[in-house]
């Protein structure tokens, strides 16, 4: 008995529960930057709409949390701060059964998996849930190209190439324009990410290099030259500097060494001259000492002579 009625509650219980089914007829959405994008989603449910329940969620492609982005219950509409202004809610969707949000202004960092989620007791089974991946599609900008290494003969350049903006990300290319700007290939190492390395490089390679991204919006280009010339002004300005300070060195030396031997010279004199004048007055005092030797004994002997007379 008791089995019975555990069957007949079972199947009065599976006898209320109806299907409710969600989908979408684009998984994936493509749409340019700026741009207001549909997101579809539509369901069939055969419950009443008392409990009506729709939600969109977001995932960006750098996150694995879901971040709410639309809300709706028994006719109370709520909207995520962040997409305020931004979300147009479906109109009338218990009557219509048409979920489907427009976002407006849609950004790069709108690019990932939109969820479109309904429920409606007492459906509790079925597909109660459809996704679709929005790629946001932006024009690379404008990159910037540079030049590392010395554009010397023989010597390993590196040209770079980036946009900081574009999506999806783009893709680089190099070229190289003759002088009748007909394009052609690059003599190096090539990558997607815009590096060119041109090793023992010579002058064949000199000329205008451009440098192309790409993506499936559109493309940007910039140019630079690389030549020897432009080089070789710095070089020669640096070799004329180094020639000046040279030469002002040389002279310094120049100046020091006929400084110094005009000071020993001088000194020389001096000492020179201090000899002499002692030496002369040496000599003057032996002089005189000699002459009163000589006129004595002369002297002398003409007293003596005298009393003899």
């Amino acid at each position: 008995m008791c089995s019975t009625m555990s069957l007949l509650v079972l199947l009065s219980i599976i006898g209320c529960v109806e299907l409710i089914k969600v989908s979408t007829p684009h998984k994936y959405v493509n749409v340019t930057r700026g741009t207001d994008v549909l997101l579809p989603c539509t369901f069939v449910t055969s419950a009443p709409d008392t409990n009506l329940n729709i939600q969109w969620d977001f995932v960006a492609t750098s996150s694995a949390i879901p971040k709410p982005v639309y809300y709706y219950l028994s006719g109370a509409v709520e909207i995520t701060s962040s997409y305020e202004g931004r979300v147009q809610p479906p109109s009338s969707p218990a009557t219509t059964n048409n979920a489907s949000i427009i976002i407006r202004n849609i950004q790069p960092s709108d690019t990932g998996v939109y969820s479109c989620q309904v429920h409606n007791l007492p459906d509790l089974e079925g597909i109660s849930e459809a996704d679709i991946f929005v790629l946001v599609f932006e024009t690379p900008s404008t990159p910037y190209c540079s030049i590392h290494g010395d554009v010397e003969s023989g010597h390993l350049v590196t040209l770079t190439c980036h946009s900081e903006r574009g999506s999806p990300p783009p893709t680089y290319t190099w070229i190289r324009l003759d002088q009748a700007r007909t394009r052609r290939p690059v003599m190096g190492i090539t990558t997607e990410t815009g590096i060119l390395e041109i090793r023992n490089i010579s002058q064949f390679e000199f000329g205008e290099y451009q440098c192309t991204a790409t993506n499936g919006e559109g493309f940007s280009t910039c140019t630079l030259e690389l030549n020897h010339d432009d080089v070789g002004d710095g070089v020669i300005a640096g070799a004329v500097i180094g020639a000046l300070l040279g030469c002002v060195l040389i002279v310094l030396v120049v100046w020091f060494i006929a400084h110094t031997l005009k000071k020993h010279k001088y000194k020389a004199i001096k000492v020179s001259e201090g000899n002499e004048m002692m030496r002369s007055s040496t000599q003057a005092p032996e002089a005189s000492d000699s002459v009163t030797m000589a006129t004595t004994p002369s002297n002398l002997h003409a007293e003596g002579d005298g009393p003899k007379a």
